[in-house]
């Protein structure tokens, strides 16, 4: 079925694999965002839902900033937020409610306010009050802007000197041809035999999705489990070790083995090394009491190449997930009807 192009075509809509085969371009995208001159932040908070949350994780792995970063999911921002925090705001649609009320929280507290969105109500209060503004590219859903949306990130916080790599611009722009040509081995006229991507997808059919990844890889491995929940419409989790072996860990040693569950788990050379051994001994521990994971080791010498390689490959895997299922990877039928009965 993934080898025939015509079945994939008329599934696949809106080509959602042609975008996310073309996401290396989002890499360098010339944002330019205004700054508060003269001001400088003691903390940042990143106030964003689903895929627009997932970019500001990336930036907690890579490149990371050195002064305190939190990210809100919800409505409310932390009560220290105030003068001296700079507050960004992301939706896609610009019109996300819990990302609304967190704008208004922080205007109230006095902090300022960055937006990062491409438009609706976000981009007109943008407009209204002079704030600092990236404008993201148009794309069929917010999870396929997710490369633009850390980039914009970057270029809002930048100017005031808090990103931990100095030149994050250059390293961007290198690892977008090192993704433009691993994306090359799992597109659609890569025949199954050859590819990885499709070859994981037959694994994961009728089956709810666990991803694992330490520290390093876990934006990765959250990325997954978005991909699987909406392109592949299937139940999935993400967890990270360390901490899944002070709980998770245990939670699988019982019950019937063969569980109807995929293990996925994204194993780097760059994490700390007790956590490369914690994955070993854990899946030996647990060998029999679960399913066997399947192992992935991204390519890639530097964490942004192994970031942006893992997270396009869990892409391809679960729109061909999606497509396994007869499905078309990109609505959302039960998001937009959640949304008119909330009254959005």
């Amino acid at each position: 079925m993934l080898d025939d192009l015509k079945y994939i075509h008329e599934r696949d809509s809106t080509d959602v694999l042609g975008i996310i085969e073309r996401q290396w371009q989002q890499l360098v995208l010339p944002f330019e965002v205004a700054s508060y001159e003269g001001w400088q932040p003691s903390n940042v908070v990143y106030a964003g839902m689903g895929g627009s949350a997932l970019a500001a994780l990336v930036t907690t792995s890579w490149p990371g900033f050195t002064v305190p970063f939190e990210i809100v999911r919800g409505y409310e921002v932390p009560a220290y937020v105030g003068e001296q925090t700079l507050v960004v705001v992301a939706s896609y649609s610009g019109n996300t409610e819990e990302t609304l009320s967190a704008l208004a929280q922080a205007e109230v507290r006095g902090a300022k306010v960055a937006v990062i969105t491409a438009g609706g109500k976000l981009q007109q209060a943008a407009a209204a009050k002079r704030y600092p503004l990236a404008v993201l590219p148009k794309t069929e859903q917010p999870r396929y802007a997710t490369l633009a949306n850390v980039a914009a990130l970057l270029a809002a916080t930048a100017p005031y000197d808090i990103v931990a790599a100095k030149d994050y611009q250059t390293e961007l722009a290198g690892v977008a041809e090192f993704l433009q040509t691993a994306t090359k081995q799992w597109q659609p006229n890569a025949a199954t035999t050859k590819n990885l991507a499709k070859q994981l997808a037959l694994e994961m059919i009728g089956k709810s999705v666990v991803v694992y990844a330490g520290s390093k890889l876990w934006p990765a491995a959250y990325k997954w489990k978005i991909g699987f929940n909406e392109n592949a419409k299937q139940v999935a989790w993400a967890g990270q070790y360390p901490e899944f072996n002070h709980n998770e860990f245990v939670g699988w040693s019982q019950q019937p083995p063969d569980k109807p569950y995929a293990v996925v788990e994204l194993r780097s050379t760059l994490e700390h090394e007790r956590i490369q051994k914690r994955f070993t001994v854990s899946e030996r521990l647990l060998s029999g009491r679960r399913p066997a994971p399947h192992v992935v080791e991204p390519a890639g010498k530097t964490l942004l190449e192994q970031l942006v390689w893992t997270m396009a490959y869990g892409d391809f895997v679960s729109v061909y997930t999606g497509l396994l299922n007869g499905l078309d990877p990109a609505p959302l039928d039960l998001v937009d009807k959640l949304k008119k009965e909330l009254g959005e």
